[in-house]
C-alpha cells in the first residue's frame, strides 16, 4: 500500500497541475468589439460572441513591438470648407463632431494646402505680386473666408488636439521656369524667396491661432499628368532644396522644430528618392521623414517599397499624406456600391496597357481598409485621407477632377450622408491613438488581414478585415487569455482589449 501511494500522490500532482495550466488558458479575455460590414453594421457594438473554439488563433505577441503610431486624419480642402459653410449650423457642427469629437473619428493628424490646389474654387497664391523677392506682399487673405474658420472650428471640438501639416501643390508662376500654374519647376534664383514663404506661412497661421506641425517639400514632384496646379523636382532638385535652404532658413527662423517630409507621391518610387533624400548625413539633417501617396495602384500596398524606405530611414517619419477613391463621382446614399467592385479608380481609364493590372475595380471600403492595414504593417507610422467633404458631384474641383469623401453632402437641401469609408477610417483613428506602438499579430489566416497597436493607456486595439463573402471564425488569444468571435463576410472590426486586462 505504501508503495501504491507513493504512485498516486505524484499522478494527483500532475493533475492538479495540469487542471491549473487548462484554467489558465481557458481563462476569458474581455474585449470590446466594433463591426462595420456590408450586411449592415455601422461600427456596431457586437456583445454576442461565437462559441465556436476555432482553429484560427490570432496571437498577439505583445513584446515585439514596431513602430509608434503619429496619427489618422484627413485634409483640409478650401472645397470641404466651402461646403461646410453652405450648410446649416446644426448639420456643420454634426460633420466637425463626426470627425473630431472623441465620440466621432477624433482625428489626430491632418492636412491642407498651401495656395490652390485642384480642390479649390480657384487658383491662387499667398504670393500675388510678381517679383517680389521679399514677400512684403505675402497674404493668407484667400484662406480666411472658409479654409481658417473650419480649422478653427475643428480645434474647438478636439479636446484631444491634432497635428497639422501643409503642403504646397505649386509655387506661384512668377518664381518658375514655365511662368505657369502646371508643371514647370521653381527657377533657383527664388530657392530663397520660396523658403522664406513656408516661413512667413507658419507667422501667419500662427497668427490665427493656428499652429502648424510641419510640411511636406511638394505635392506629388513627379507632376500629375499635366492637369492642375504642379511642380516638379527631381529627388537631387529636392534635397538640394531641403538641405541649402528650406531646413537653414527654417531654423534661422526659430522654426526648427517644424516637421520636414520629403517626396510626397506613389510608393513605387520609393527607393529612388529615399537613396537620395538619405544619401549622407547632410543630405538627411533637415528631413524628419518621407510622405506617401497610393495612386499607384488601387489594391497593391507595395511592400518591399516600404520596407525599403524604412530600413533607409529608421527612425525618421513614414506618412500616407494622401489617398481617395479618385476619378469617380461618388455615389449618394448607396451604401452598397461603396461595398461593390463598381468604383474604379483613374488607372481604369487612364493608366498605360502594362500598369492596367495595376487598376482593376476593386470595392472602396475594401481598398481603405486593406490599404490602412497593410501599410501599418510595414512600418507606416502615419494615414491621412483626402478631402473630409465633398459634394454629390464629388467637388467643387476648378478642374472638375471628381472624387469620392468619406462625407458626401448636398448643399442644396442640407441633407450630409456618412459613407462606409467614414466608419472604416474611425475603426482605425478613434482606436489607435497617438503614441501607440504597433506589435505583431501571428496570424495563420491569409484570408483574413490583422493588424494590432498598444495604446499610451495600455489598452490594446486590433483591427481585423474579412474581405471574404463568409462569416469567419478566429480566436484571439493574449498571453494566458482568449476569446472567440465571429466577424461577417465583407467586414471590418476594431476589438479594443481594455487595460484591466493587461
Amino acid at each position: 500500500m505504501k508503495t501504491l501511494s507513493y504512485l498516486i500522490y505524484p499522478l494527483f500532482i500532475l493533475l492538479m497541475l495540469s487542471c491549473n495550466e487548462k484554467q489558465k488558458q481557458e481563462k476569458l479575455l474581455e474585449v470590446e468589439v466594433y463591426e462595420t460590414s456590408a450586411s449592415g453594421n455601422k461600427l456596431t457594438r457586437i456583445t454576442e460572441f461565437s462559441p465556436v473554439d476555432s482553429s484560427v488563433v490570432l496571437k498577439i505577441l505583445v513584446d515585439k513591438k514596431l513602430q509608434t503610431i503619429t496619427g489618422f486624419g484627413g485634409a483640409f480642402t478650401e472645397s470641404s470648407a466651402y461646403l461646410l459653410n453652405k450648410l446649416s449650423k446644426k448639420n456643420r457642427d454634426t460633420i466637425l463632431k463626426a470627425y473630431f469629437s472623441k465620440e466621432g473619428a477624433n482625428y489626430s493628424l491632418t492636412r491642407t494646402h498651401m495656395n490652390s490646389c485642384d480642390f479649390s474654387l480657384s487658383q491662387y497664391s499667398y504670393a500675388p505680386v510678381e517679383g517680389d523677392m521679399n514677400l512684403d506682399h505675402f497674404t493668407i487673405e484667400d484662406d480666411m473666408d472658409d479654409l481658417i474658420p473650419m480649422i478653427k472650428d475643428a480645434m474647438a471640438v478636439s479636446e484631444d488636439g491634432f497635428e497639422i501639416f501643409a503642403s504646397p501643390w505649386t509655387a506661384p508662376p512668377w518664381m518658375k521656369d514655365n511662368k505657369d500654374w502646371v508643371g514647370g519647376k521653381l527657377l533657383p534664383k527664388y530657392y530663397d524667396t520660396w523658403a522664406l514663404f513656408f516661413s512667413k506661412y507658419v507667422d501667419a497661421y500662427k497668427a490665427e491661432g493656428i499652429d502648424i506641425w510641419g510640411f511636406t517639400v511638394e505635392n506629388e514632384p513627379h507632376g500629375n499628368g499635366n492637369n492642375w496646379e504642379s511642380m516638379h523636382y527631381s529627388p537631387e532638385e529636392m534635397t538640394d532644396f531641403v538641405q541649402h535652404h528650406l531646413g537653414p532658413k527654417l531654423e534661422a527662423d526659430g522654426k526648427g522644430d517644424k516637421i520636414i517630409l520629403g517626396y510626397d507621391q506613389n510608393r513605387a518610387g520609393l527607393k529612388e528618392w529615399v537613396d537620395v533624400m538619405y544619401k549622407d548625413k547632410a543630405s538627411s539633417k533637415y528631413y524628419d521623414g518621407t510622405a506617401i501617396h497610393w495612386y499607384e495602384s488601387t489594391y497593391e500596398i507595395f511592400p518591399e517599397a516600404l520596407q525599403y524606405a524604412h530600413n533607409k530611414a529608421p527612425n525618421k517619419y513614414l506618412i500616407e499624406t494622401e489617398g481617395c477613391v479618385d476619378s469617380e463621382v461618388p455615389k449618394w446614399q448607396d451604401d452598397t456600391w461603396y461595398w461593390s467592385k463598381e468604383a474604379t479608380d483613374w488607372g481604369w481609364d487612364w493608366a498605360a496597357e502594362d500598369e492596367k493590372y495595376l487598376h482593376p475595380k476593386y470595392a472602396p471600403v475594401n481598398r481603405y481598409a486593406r490599404d490602412i492595414i497593410g501599410c501599418l504593417n510595414n512600418w507606416v507610422d502615419g494615414w491621412v485621407d483626402w478631402n473630409m467633404v465633398l459634394d454629390r458631384q464629388g467637388g467643387p474641383n476648378w478642374f472638375k477632377n471628381w472624387c469620392v469623401a468619406p462625407i458626401i453632402v448636398d448643399p442644396d437641401s442640407d441633407e450630409v450622408y456618412f459613407t462606409p469609408i467614414y466608419y472604416t477610417m474611425v475603426h482605425f483613428s478613434k482606436y489607435i491613438r497617438p503614441g501607440a506602438v504597433v506589435i505583431d499579430v501571428e496570424n495563420p489566416d491569409e484570408d483574413l488581414m490583422v493588424v494590432a497597436a498598444r495604446n499610451l493607456d495600455n489598452s490594446i486595439a486590433v483591427v481585423i478585415f474579412n474581405e471574404g463573402k463568409v462569416a469567419k471564425n478566429f480566436t484571439l488569444n493574449l498571453k494566458e487569455s482568449h476569446v472567440n468571435i465571429k466577424i461577417r463576410a465583407q467586414a471590418i472590426q476594431t476589438i479594443v482589449i481594455p487595460t484591466k486586462n493587461r
